[in-house]
């Protein structure tokens, strides 16, 4: 047979690359719960669909006749694959081979994997276990030298960002670059009790007299408060499940269209349960989160950072089988005041909504911008006019529904104002500049003293401006386009998300 001896070496070669960092490292690395890399790729991919570039990159081991006895792959592997039916990159750190430091991974991998994702338009999967960076301090003697620290491939990183969707799973302890991998992506997840994310890790820390184990240092619940990662689930598995759910809300790349998912679930659905949702008693709770389940495509909302800027829910949803990006108040924390963290995250699901074109759909119970000390030292007032702005600059189809309240200046961020948009409130729709509860007081005060029975009075005045605060007022100047039956808000939502599609198409 035609060149055999370079096919038997070639084989040969793959072997050895599959062999990862070795029997010894692999059995390692599954004694403390984790897949290897190449497990993790097929997993993450649809059955049999993986196509590896690069296989036969790495650090081969030769005799003293320049034939090869041994070989160390690159402790990254990359390639094509499909999910969901879907073409994708998926890249993987592997590391059994030096801890997937990057000065085993030749980095010209890394990069081609970002690159390809950029140029052929294909979202992109990043399996990041390992620090990512330079490697250890005494690599520097073996080099001679050191050098100014610069980042290769990360032209692409910034790219991808803008074109296509990237998610990142951070599937072990990552620091430094593999920290910042992680973070460079429109989905992050870590795995509890598996994952950690350091700027440095515990060993470098102690050296500023903080002794911390990596749980305590860079744990998922840390994280996942804090904002830097979206998600927190309980299994790698888990983790493969959520990113194929959160693509599947997403096109292809930037300037393509989501796809439409056929459904049951009819237009003209009404939930006879709406009608009780939210309290007529404004002092009572109600759940937000029950509502948006209801109006949705049945099964289909999909909701990232849950744990962080709590006074909003960020989520992906369909209606009639068409993704939109949802914005909603949660008022079963702070009231649903946003706080400095809650405007951040607006922030950037908006900012995610508009890159990938997809229709935004707010719910408001905003009483408006948290008060008092804390928040402004948390600068609240900066990161809310970002929010802000971020909305008055979408430039996607937007509807919203008022569920109760919305007030002053965060209130007016429910959408922009200048723009066409279905706008709608329900019958418990409640809004001003300032909440009228703690205000009367004030503004009617040298009255309520000169008063015969300023309790009496005072309940009268309040009987006189709850006529006033009736959302059926302000529909009256046309300063709120209807106030709805909250049963209608499937039919009207379902009708805005079509509208949205022959708009864009």
């Amino acid at each position: 047979m035609a060149w055999k001896k370079k096919l038997a070496e070639k084989k040969k070669r793959e072997r050895l690359a599959e062999r990862m960092g070795g029997a010894d490292k692999v059995a390692r690395q599954h004694s403390r719960g984790k897949l290897d890399v190449r497990a993790r790729v097929h997993k993450m991919a649809d059955p049999g669909s993986f196509r590896e570039i690069g296989k036969l990159a790495g650090k081969g081991h030769y005799d003293a006749e320049g034939e090869l006895e041994d070989f160390t792959p690159a402790n990254m592997i990359f390639g094509k694959a499909e999910v969901n039916g879907r073409p994708t990159v998926i890249v993987g750190d592997d590391f059994t081979v030096r801890g997937g430091a990057a000065d085993a991974a030749i980095w010209r991998k890394g990069m081609m994997a970002e690159q390809m994702a950029h140029e052929y338009k294909l979202p992109l999967i990043r399996l990041i276990d390992g620090t990512g960076g330079g490697g250890s301090v005494k690599s520097l003697e073996d080099m001679g030298l050191t050098y100014v620290p610069y980042l290769p491939g990360w032209e692409h990183v910034v790219k991808n960002l803008e074109s296509v969707p990237v998610v990142s799973l951070a599937l072990g302890s990552v620091a430094g670059l593999g920290a910042a991998r992680v973070v460079a992506s429109h989905y992050s997840v870590m795995v509890k009790g598996m994952s950690h994310m350091f700027t440095a890790g515990p060993a470098v820390v102690a050296a500023i007299g903080e002794t911390l184990d990596k749980e305590q240092l860079g744990g998922a619940d840390i994280h996942a408060r804090n904002g830097a990662v979206d998600d927190v689930v309980d299994s790698e598995e888990a983790a493969f499940e959520a990113a194929r759910t959160f693509l599947s809300y997403l096109p292809q790349a930037v300037g393509m269209k989501a796809e439409r998912l056929e459904t049951t679930d009819g237009i003209e659905r009404r939930d006879e349960s709406l009608l009780k949702a939210v309290p007529e008693d404004r002092q009572k709770a109600y759940s937000m989160r029950a509502i948006l389940k209801s109006v949705v495509d049945k099964g289909s909302l999909f909701e990232m950072g849950r744990f962080w800027g709590q006074a909003t829910i960020t989520a992906f949803a369909r209606l009639d089988g068409w993704p939109v990006a949802v914005l909603a108040s949660d008022p079963s924390f702070l009231g649903g005041s946003w706080t400095a963290d809650t405007a951040r995250k607006v922030e950037r699901f908006v900012k995610l909504a508009n890159t990938f074109g997809l229709p935004v759909v707010h719910f408001v119970d905003n009483p408006g911008f948290m008060i008092g000390l804390e928040a402004e030292k948390a600068a609240t007032i900066r990161f809310g006019v970002d929010a802000l702005n971020g909305i008055y600059t979408s430039k996607v189809p937007w509807a919203t529904v008022i569920i109760r309240k919305a007030y002053g200046v965060a209130g007016a961020a429910m959408s922009d104002h200048t723009r066409f948009q279905y706008r709608f409130a329900w019958p418990s729709g409640d809004w001003g500049s300032l909440p009228l509860e703690g205000g009367i007081e004030v503004a009617y005060k040298a009255e309520l003293e000169a008063s015969d029975d300023p309790e009496a009075h005072l309940a009268d005045i309040k009987a006189r401006l709850d006529k006033v605060r009736s959302p059926f007022r302000t529909a009256e100047a046309f300063m709120i386009e209807d106030v709805i039956d909250p049963r209608e808000t499937r039919p009207l939502l379902c009708e805005f998300t079509n509208l949205a599609q022959s708009k864009s198409s």
